[in-house]
């Protein structure tokens, strides 16, 4: 008999209903592989759950706060549990963009210029009155996106200085820090690292939206997207491109998998957006995409993640 694996799912994110998606995924291709298999919809009995059903490990299907920011990694860690995808320090800096983008900066990784902002600078510093110098300095459009939340959920462009204003009331209320973001013209793509001692780059996705960016109803919802692997761009860029996936996957100290998001602009330059540590596994997912076009089925993906957090146990 295989392991007794717990799929950590649900939780009370604002990505609760993603989540709950790929952890019914995850479960369905564990119980194919053979693995004695839980699902778990966290809650505050989490750490008793855990310790009543003897678990071996446990797969992360959670999305967002609380479950990719490095969160229920340290409690398992305390706990002495192994599970999948990256450990806590890459949790807790994957999910915070500005933190993210502060090291890729600091480690020559391009990243579209940026600057941070708190809640607090407006309350207590008056910041609203540096609004012109950010878009002196970043020009228009700007991105404005909350600091921690995933899926792209509180994102908005600012084509104007009148717009700023709301866009950065939009995404403090998804966070209490927000990025205000050089906006890139260009394609926007996304490469899926994954592997324990050896590190791979799956295929190259370009996705094609009729929105202005890939936000959360693009994600989600069936037909909102168009996408093409591997992505229609020189072999030599897309090369260049998963090169870079590597690198910001080994940069933020990754393991077993990690899916980066990327513009690539009109200068042939990748510029990196951000990293997520606990991709989506739902039927419109990219890392499940990209494995199939890579000819790994999605039971087979599980099994492999599995595989990596068993190797640490």
């Amino acid at each position: 008999m295989k392991e007794n694996v717990a799929v950590l799912m649900g939780g009370r994110s604002l990505e609760r209903d993603v989540s709950l998606k790929s952890g019914h995924r995850v479960y369905e291709a564990l119980r194919e592989k053979g693995y004695e298999v839980s699902k778990l919809d966290v809650d505050e009995n989490l750490i008793i759950n855990l310790k009543q059903n003897l678990i071996d490990l446990v797969y992360i299907a959670l999305h967002g706060k609380y479950g990719e920011d490095g969160t229920v990694q340290e409690l398992l860690e305390i706990m002495g549990i192994p599970y999948t995808g990256p450990g806590v320090y890459a949790s807790t800096v994957g999910f915070d963009k500005a933190l993210a983008k502060e090291i890729f900066r600091r480690k020559n990784v391009p990243t579209p210029d940026f600057f941070t902002l708190s809640a607090g600078s407006f309350r207590e510093m008056g910041a609203a009155g540096a609004l012109d110098d950010v878009v002196g300095k970043l020009g228009l459009p700007i991105v404005v996106k909350p600091a921690g939340q995933g899926s792209a959920l509180g994102i908005k462009i600012a084509h104007s200085k009148e717009e700023l204003p709301g866009a950065l009331i939009g995404a403090l209320s998804y966070d209490d820090k927000v990025v205000l973001e050089k906006y890139i013209k260009g394609t926007e793509v996304s490469v899926s690292v994954i592997g324990s001692e050896e590190l791979e780059a799956l295929p190259v996705i370009e996705v094609s939206t009729q929105s202005e960016f890939f936000d959360f109803e693009s994600m989600y919802t069936m037909g909102k997207a168009e996408y093409f692997i591997p992505a229609r761009l020189p072999d030599k860029l897309i090369e260049k491109v998963q090169e870079t996936a590597i690198r910001v996957h080994s940069v933020l100290d990754c393991r077993d998998v990690s899916r980066i998001d990327i513009i690539v602009g009109e200068d042939g330059m990748p510029y990196v957006l951000e990293l997520n540590t606990s991709p989506g596994m739902t039927e419109t997912s990219l890392l499940p995409m990209a494995a199939a076009a890579r000819g790994i089925e999605f039971s087979e993906l599980v099994d492999m993640l599995v595989g990596f957090a068993l190797k640490r146990r």
